[in-house]
């Protein structure tokens, strides 16, 4: 059928164009991929992090203060040169992989530029947020910093080129430091100040840091872990270096960030929790729902589709409650599933780590039936570092196409005996495979993608799919054990509940105390966890929105292609071109979904 449709597409194209037009078509398509190859390339030297996490190691060496004003404006221009450069191309005289470029990067363009001109948005290579703070308890470059530093994520350390890179990297911390100070106290006298509780939570990680010794730094993990190829003359001197710069830059940043937090930040930190009590807060926040949920829903919309979306999947809770005759409320039943020893079966991190892998091996004939396109890219499960454990969520760090990095999923591993197996299946779909795992590096594997599209990220689309995967697990032969189901269940659960306390936080309809109450009362959680969950929200406002309004978009997708192609229908088709694009605006997602629905009805 394939090659049936390949062919017809080109005689298509032969009676309806003539030569002439042909051969401007194609120039037009060279044109514009050079663009976006200079679009990528001069992208990467303005977000430099960015850069070092998709695997492009040319900046390396660069950690530029990116709130600043100054760079605020060179982003302006960046922008403003591109959204000129796309002008000049007729998107109907380019191809269908080209047109979903174009749509792509028109999107991005518009967004940032409404960011950046309206709301004083800068970028800190991974997300956009504003410029007065620089940092917070979960995201930042002083977090970030940290885990670079340590050589267990993206930032490499196989050859002395790259210890010398993170040397640069690294001293630029103690001008970052300063700007961000800066930043901090224009951000108090323009009214825009974190919440106290945020504050709080960002004093003792900064103290973390400092240590007595460069030794005892993870920052010194490098040296200790230096290749046995290096000389002699290259260890010593590496060694000298990181120890000076540990000691010169590194120790007293922090300590600098945890003193003015301390002493000067905390006092004129907010008692609010939504950003509605910010100046312009409402019209800010619903920028950023529109932002993070690449959608025209206002907050309010969200709302209730929150609202509704926990009580029915609380309602399928109660239904399993009821056949393995539990006899409490919801909430007593989800402190049995959270402390029954027989949910607990571990003994070590090698079962937990072995669990997982059973699952990956349980799930592997099934993926054939749902998905005919897999990565080749290696992948990994590993405990998350001890020294982050405590605070981490599982998670997936994606590996690079070239197999110099495999993909990895981390499981934090405190104490196994209390690890809880009741949500594990739901976990791995979601964050290994068949979900980040397979999105991220399908997308990076894919030549015929511009570099902006193969290492680009949407969250709506990005953990929407993720979440969507969750769903997939009866199909994937899993979930044939209640508890499991009610795992599923209750991660669902989770990013229904994150419509609710997002939105409440951030319209005023919340106050945090409220939200965490909010969470308490409707899902497996300790006040601590809820605690947590909800700050994160108060720094990240609508990122949380991107999961399950995307699920129930590619859901609604799903459903309506089923509807239309009824026996033409094909699930593993179906997914094969959900992923074969890459992450892309939920609009944009549609109209090349229904395009491919159209193809395959005739």
């Amino acid at each position: 059928m394939k090659i049936i449709y390949i062919l017809f597409a080109v005689f298509a194209i032969n009676i309806s164009c003539t030569p002439g037009k042909i051969k401007q078509i194609k120039e037009d398509d060279k044109d514009f991929v050079a663009m976006l190859n200079n679009y990528f390339d001069e992208r990467m030297q303005m977000l430099p992090l960015e850069a070092t996490q998709a695997g492009d190691n040319r900046f390396n060496n660069l950690l530029p203060a990116n709130f600043t004003d100054s760079y605020r404006t060179r982003l302006i221009d960046f922008f403003n040169h591109y959204k000129v450069s796309l002008n000049s191309f007729d998107r109907e005289r380019l191809n269908d992989n080209n047109k979903i470029s174009y749509d792509i990067l028109k999107y991005e363009i518009d967004i940032t530029q409404e960011g950046l001109i309206d709301h004083h948005f800068w970028s800190n290579g991974e997300m956009y947020d504003n410029r007065y703070f620089p940092f917070d308890q979960f995201s930042g470059v002083p977090l970030l910093l940290g885990q670079m530093g340590s050589g267990t994520v993206y930032q490499p350390f196989k050859t002395v080129a790259d210890y010398d890179n993170w040397l640069q990297r690294a001293s630029a911390f103690g001008d970052w430091a300063d700007s961000a100070i800066v930043y901090f106290r224009k951000g108090i006298i323009a009214g825009f100040v974190l919440p106290k509780e945020v504050v709080l939570k960002m004093i003792p990680q900064m103290q973390a840091m400092v240590t007595d010794s460069a030794e005892k730094s993870r920052f010194y993990e490098p040296v200790k872990h230096m290749p046995s190829t290096f000389s002699d003359a290259d260890k010593s001197r590496l060694a000298i270096a990181f120890t000076k710069m540990i000691n010169s830059i590194i120790i007293p940043s922090y300590k600098k960030l945890k003193e003015f937090l301390q002493v000067e930040y905390l006092p004129k930190a907010r008692s609010t929790s939504g950003i509605n009590a910010l100046p312009d807060g409402d019209n800010y926040y619903s920028f950023l729902v529109k932002y993070w949920t690449t959608t025209n829903k206002t907050p309010n919309e969200i709302y209730q589709t929150g609202i509704s979306e926990v009580n029915r999947i609380k309602n399928k809770i109660e239904s399993i409650k009821t056949s393995v005759k539990f006899k409490g409320d919801i909430k007593a039943f989800f402190e049995y599933i959270k402390t029954n020893k027989q949910f607990m079966p571990f003994k070590s991190d090698v079962e937990v780590l072995d669990a997982y892998r059973n699952i990956q091996s349980r799930i592997s004939p099934n993926l054939k039936k749902l998905f005919t396109a897999t990565p080749n890219t290696k992948f990994e499960i590993r405990p998350t570092e001890s020294f982050r454990a405590a605070s981490a969520s599982p998670q997936y760090y994606p590996g690079l196409p070239d197999g110099t990095r495999p993909g990895i999923f981390y499981v934090p591993i405190v104490d196994a005996a209390k690890y809880n197996s009741t949500d594990m299946e739901s976990l791995f779909l979601h964050e290994a495979i068949p979900g980040h795992h397979y999105q991220i590096s399908l997308q990076a594997e894919n030549s015929l993608l511009p570099k902006f599209r193969r290492f680009g990220w949407y969250g709506a689309y990005g953990e929407g799919y993720a979440l969507y995967v969750e769903g997939l697990g009866k199909e994937l032969g899993l979930y044939s054990n209640p508890y499991q189901q009610i795992g599923s269940l209750s991660w669902e659960l989770h990013r229904a509940i994150r419509l609710v306390v997002d939105t409440g936080i951030h319209m005023g309809k919340m106050t945090s105390k409220e939200a965490i109450r909010f969470m308490m009362d409707n899902e497996s959680c300790t006040e601590e966890k809820a605690t947590a969950e909800i700050a994160r929200y108060m720094v990240l406002p609508g990122q949380a929105l991107s999961y399950k309004t995307g699920e129930l978009k590619i859901k609604d997708l799903r459903g309506k292609y089923e509807n239309q192609l009824g026996d033409k229908f094909s699930l593993s088709n179906f997914h094969d071109e959900l992923l074969k694009d890459g992450c892309m605006p939920l609009a944009v997602l549609e109209n090349k979904m229904d395009n491919w629905a159209n193809r395959s009805r005739n």
